[in-house]
């Protein structure tokens, strides 16, 4: 009896040991569950704080727009805003920082600007919006659109703005004169579009002054952020009121880009384009098998003979191949123009002021063309070379068809090619079909 007695001492102790462990792990599942539900609850929370109840107003006079403003946009024609300008033209007048993302040719360069042109004091010879763009000829196209003595030609919206709201405008960018930048910016602007380096140059310097400053925007911000730019905008950054408002704007907006976006925007609006939504509107998309790279230049002489044409890009991937392509185009008699990095800015200015002139209907280029460079009268692309990225593709083809015009757009391609073929049109969730024996492009 004892020894039972003394067995059931022992294990008395033992079992309380285990209700107290067993105690233990329900109080740490429980604080566990608790903190997963606080969690749940705080990016709950922030998805509210970011998530944008889009209104979606499908007439410019449902804006709150300035007569003038809105005369303006009547007066070049337009007659409804275009899918991102819906959505993106009155968070931004709202004072709401905002990421918009909508693809090339759609107009979301004339949405910030409309917006910004909205928020200026006109009163006030002083900065108010500040615009930053990857590349110089996008800067001063961006520039164009808001003055229109400024432009011999007709691209955007905006480009009928200046005799209507007198904007005071000017480009600061990189290849230019550092003392006319200093002049002009002295002597009182509204907005200044340039490029990172030489805005915070000019703000180093203390030609560019930012008490005023309401709006910033950041155009093709996913090119300026993963490529390089990221410290000198954060240095801009530095230079800004700190309630100032943040806009950025892009045709692709990849994960990693969005994070970075948390370390200078307050509770963005988010105004997001889905990928299976990235489909090219009004852009006819084929493909020619071409075999082999050797035959590449004879297709595009039967097509440069068969086509009726008003004016075309052609795209290839690097600078020897746009200089060996314009060497056998002008050896066979064909009038074309070619534009690439290596060029000094002077020359790409001439080429493309040739371009939009009509001087010269075909545009042998790289990549450099695809992002913001508005050639109104395009109506044909060809990638000579398929993209090596996937997102160059819809810069380069949204080149066509802009603002509800129909355009082509043509892709060469190799065995070795297909592949990479499918991978664009899965991406985009289109389809690319094989060029038929007669095409019409009028």
């Amino acid at each position: 009896m004892e020894g039972e007695n003394k067995q059931q001492q022992q294990v008395a102790p033992q079992q309380q040991g285990e209700d107290k462990q067993q105690q233990q792990q329900q109080q740490q599942q429980q604080q566990q569950q608790q903190q997963q539900q606080q969690q749940q609850q705080q990016e709950s929370q922030q998805g509210q704080d970011g998530d944008y109840e889009e209104e979606v107003i499908t007439s410019f006079d449902n804006l709150p727009l300035n007569e003038k403003l809105l005369r303006g946009i009547y007066s070049y024609g337009f007659e409804k805003p275009s899918a991102i300008q819906m959505r993106g033209i009155k968070p931004i007048i709202d004072g709401h920082d905002t990421i918009g993302q909508a693809q090339s040719g759609t107009g979301k360069t004339a949405t910030f600007v409309i917006a910004a042109l909205q928020k200026i004091d006109y009163s006030k010879p002083a900065c108010q919006v500040l615009i930053l763009a990857p590349t110089r000829e996008l800067a001063q196209q961006i520039q164009k659109h808001q003055q229109l003595s400024a432009a011999p030609y007709r691209v955007w919206v905006a480009l009928a703005l200046g005799d209507y709201l007198q904007v005071l405008c000017h480009a600061c960018v990189g290849g230019t004169s550092v003392r006319e930048d200093a002049q002009r910016l002295h002597g009182g602007v509204h907005v200044v579009v340039g490029t990172p380096g030489r805005v915070n140059d000019m703000m180093e310097k203390r030609h560019l002054r930012c008490d005023h400053m309401v709006l910033f925007v950041l155009d093709e911000a996913d090119e300026m952020l993963s490529r390089g730019f990221k410290a000198q905008i954060l240095s801009v950054f530095q230079h800004l009121p700190q309630d100032v408002q943040v806009a950025l704007f892009s045709a692709t907006m990849p994960s990693d880009i969005l994070e970075l976006t948390t370390q200078f925007m307050r509770k963005p609006k988010r105004i997001l384009v889905k990928k299976d939504e990235l489909t090219l509107e009004g852009i006819s998309q084929y493909y020619i098998d071409v075999q082999r790279e050797e035959n590449k230049f004879d297709t595009l002489v039967d097509l440069y003979e068969t086509l009726t044409i008003t004016q075309a890009i052609i795209y290839c991937n690097t600078r020897r191949r746009v200089l060996q392509l314009v060497e056998m185009m002008t050896g066979q008699d064909f009038t074309v123009s070619a534009m690439h990095g290596d060029m000094e800015q002077q020359q790409r200015e001439t080429v493309l002021r040739e371009f939009r002139s009509g001087s010269t209907r075909v545009l042998i280029t790289t990549d450099l063309l695809a992002r913001g460079i508005d050639v109104q009268q395009v109506s044909l692309v060809i990638n000579y070379d398929i993209p090596t990225s996937k997102e160059n593709y819809i810069h380069r083809i949204g080149r066509s068809g802009r603002f509800g015009r129909k355009g082509i757009a043509i892709n060469f391609v190799t065995i070795n090619d297909m592949e990479q073929l499918k991978e664009i049109e899965t991406h985009y969730n289109t389809q690319i079909q094989e060029m038929p024996a007669k095409l019409e492009t009028k």
